[in-house]
C-alpha cells in the first residue's frame, strides 16, 4: 500500500502536490513511511499572500507581541513532543540523546527569542547606535534605525536537523515580523512537516506568517523579489546555484549560506605530565562525542584532531577506547548508543569518503568489524564509527579538504603552535574549532589567532570541563556560520540574529524629528 502523502500549507491552506510523490523511508527497518511532493503548487501565490497578508500581519504587532506568539508555538510544540521524538527515530534513525539534539534544541532556541520580544518591548523598529552631528550645531543629526524587510524569508533546509533547523531560522524571522517559508530536506521532511503542521492547525500565527513546502525545490528561487531573503544551509555545490541566481545576481536577494566545514580540536602543549593527561582526557572525551551524536551527522561535528607530536600515540588510544564502547543499532533498542544515518544516500557518501580518506590515511580504530544490534546491516542505513591518522599532516592536503558528514575524524600531530594553527587553517574556513588545554593565557591567544577563520572558537579547560556547552552544540546566544568555505553565513548570535531580517536605513533630522523615532520600551 502507497504511504499517505503529506500536504503542504501554502496561501493559508494544505495543498498536496499533484505527482505521485517521493517516498521517505526508516533508514534502519527500510519501510516506506510517507511521501512528499510539490508538483504543480501556485508558487506566486504563495509568495504574494506570504508577503501582503502574512507580513503585514506581522509587522502590525510589537516584538513584545511576536515573542507571545512565538510562546504560545513553544507550548504547541511541548505538547507534541512525544509524536516528534518517535517521528525522528522512524525517519531519521537516531537515538533519543540524537533526537534530544534536533526537538529539544529547537525548543530551547524557539524559548530563547520569545523572551528576547519581551525584552524589545512595544516597538516596531530598532534602533543602530547613537545619534550623530552631521555639523558643528547639534540640532541636524543622523541616526540609524533598524526596520523589518518587507519581504519573505525563505528557508532551504539540511536533512540533518528537521525540528531545529527549522526554530532556529524561524524563531529571530518571526520576531523580527517576516514571513516564512519553509523547504526542509526532502529525505527527513516528515518532522518539519508535522511541526508546522501542528502550528499552523492552531491558529496561533497569522495566516501566511509560516508555509511549508515539502518535496522539490524546483521554482522557488524564481519567486524571490528584491526584498525577499533566503537561507540555505547544506552542499557548497548548491549554495553556488543559489549564489549565481538572478534573484541573488540582478535583484540583490539577501543570502545567507551555511556550507561545508571541517572543524578541528586542537590539544595545546601541557607544562605537566598531569595536566597534559587531565586535557587529553577532555579532547578524546568531546572528539568520540562528537564522531557519534546524531551518527556524525553535524555540521559542527569534529572532523580533524590536532595533538603534540609526543601525545598522538596516547590520543589515539584514548579517542579509540571512547569508540569501542559505542554500540550501533536499531535506535528502539535501550542498549544502543547510535543509530543510523538518515538515508541510502547518505550511507553511500559516508562509505564513498570514508574509502577516499583511507587511501591516505591509517586507521587507528575502525568500529566496523562490531556486531549491529538489533538491525541488519543489509538494510539498515549503518555506518560505524572510524578514527583514522596521518603522521605527516602536512603533506596530506586530503584530510584537510575532504569531509565525511558521518562518524569520521583524522587524527594528526603537530611540531609546534605555529604548525598547528597553519594546518588548522588548510580547511579554508570553518564552523567551530574546539581549543583544549589549562594556560589560561595560551588558550586566549590561539582563539584570537583562530577568530578569524571561524565562526566560533569553544575553548576547554579543566575549570569548565563540568560546564561547557560542547563543541558541537549550537546555542542561540552565540554566532553559527563561518568564513570561506563554512559559507561566510552568519546565525544566531542573540540579538544579531535579528540583523538578517532588518534593513538599515538613516535618518537625517532634527532633533525634535528623531526623538520621537526613540522606541519606548
Amino acid at each position: 500500500m502507497t504511504a499517505s502523502l503529506l500536504p503542504n500549507y501554502i496561501a493559508g491552506q494544505w495543498v498536496t502536490g499533484q505527482g505521485a510523490g517521493t517516498p521517505l523511508f526508516d533508514p534502519v527497518l527500510g519501510t516506506e513511511l510517507v511521501r512528499v511532493d510539490a508538483t504543480g503548487l501556485d508558487l506566486p501565490e504563495a509568495f504574494r499572500f506570504a508577503r501582503e497578508q502574512g507580513g503585514s500581519a506581522l509587522r502590525a504587532l510589537t516584538y513584545r507581541e511576536r515573542g507571545a506568539l512565538l510562546t504560545a508555538v513553544g507550548k504547541v510544540l511541548q505538547a507534541n513532543r512525544d509524536a516528534y521524538y518517535e517521528i525522528s527515530t522512524a525517519n531519521c534513525g537516531t537515538v533519543k540523546n540524537d533526537t534530544a539534539v534536533d526537538v529539544d534544541g529547537g525548543l530551547f532556541t524557539l524559548g530563547h527569542f520569545a523572551r528576547m520580544g519581551e525584552t524589545l518591548g512595544d516597538q516596531r523598529h530598532l534602533l543602530d547606535g547613537e545619534a550623530a552631528r552631521l555639523g558643528k550645531d547639534p540640532l541636524f543629526q543622523s541616526q540609524h534605525v533598524l526596520v523589518p524587510t518587507r519581504g519573505v524569508a525563505l528557508f532551504i533546509n539540511a536533512f540533518n536537523f528537521p525540528s531545529w533547523g527549522l526554530w532556529e531560522k524561524a524563531a529571530p524571522a518571526l520576531l523580527s515580523g517576516v514571513p516564512v517559508i519553509v523547504k526542509p530536506a526532502t529525505a527527513t521532511a516528515w518532522l518539519t512537516q508535522r511541526m508546522v503542521q501542528d502550528v499552523v492547525n492552531t491558529g496561533i500565527l497569522p495566516p501566511g506568517a509560516l508555509s511549508i513546502v515539502c518535496g522539490s525545490s524546483a521554482g522557488l528561487l524564481d519567486q524571490l523579489q528584491p526584498f525577499d531573503v533566503v537561507s540555505f544551509t547544506g552542499s557548497a555545490d548548491t549554495a553556488a546555484v543559489i549564489r549565481s541566481h538572478p534573484a541573488v545576481v540582478q535583484r540583490s536577494v539577501r543570502v545567507n549560506i551555511e556550507a561545508d566545514s571541517v572543524n578541528s580540536a586542537l590539544l595545546l602543549p601541557a607544562s605537566s605530565a598531569e595536566d597534559a593527561a587531565a586535557t587529553l582526557e577532555l579532547l578524546a572525551k568531546e572528539v568520540a562525542r562528537e564522531m557519534t551524536v546524531k551518527s556524525g551527522q553535524k555540521c559542527t561535528a569534529i572532523r580533524r584532531v590536532l595533538v603534540p607530536e609526543a601525545l598522538y600515540d596516547a590520543a589515539a588510544s584514548a579517542i579509540s577506547a571512547r569508540l569501542a564502547k559505542t554500540t550501533v543499532g536499531n535506535p528502539r533498542n535501550e542498549g544502543v548508543r547510535m543509530g543510523s544515518l538518515v538515508s541510502r544516500a547518505q550511507k553511500n557518501a559516508v562509505d564513498q569518503g570514508l574509502a577516499q580518506l583511507m587511501a591516505h590515511t591509517e586507521v587507528l580504530h575502525d568500529g566496523r568489524s562490531a556486531a549491529l544490534v538489533d538491525a541488519d546491516s543489509a538494510v539498515g542505513c549503518f555506518a560505524a564509527p572510524v578514527l583514522l591518522g596521518t603522521r605527516e599532516p602536512d603533506a596530506n592536503a586530503v584530510v584537510h579538504d575532504v569531509e565525511v558528514f558521518g562518524p569520521v575524524a583524522t587524527l594528526m600531530p603537530y611540531r609546534d603552535m605555529p604548525q598547528a594553527l597553519q594546518l588548522i587553517r588548510q580547511g579554508q574556513g570553518s564552523l567551530v574549532a574546539s581549543l583544549y588545554g589549562s594556560d589560561a593565557a595560551a588558550l586566549a591567544s590561539a582563539a584570537l589567532e583562530l577568530a578569524d577563520s571561524h565562526g566560533r572558537v569553544h575553548v576547554i579547560s579543566p575549570d569548565v570541563a563540568a560546564l561547557h556547552t560542547g563543541h558541537g552544540n549550537v546555542m542561540p546566544q552565540s554566532l553559527h556560520g563561518g568564513p570561506g568555505r563554512a559559507g561566510g553565513g552568519e546565525e544566531l548570535g542573540g540579538a544579531r540574529a535579528l540583523g538578517f531580517y532588518h534593513r538599515r536605513s538613516a535618518l537625517q533630522a532634527s532633533t525634535a524629528v528623531l526623538t520621537q523615532t526613540t522606541p519606548v520600551t
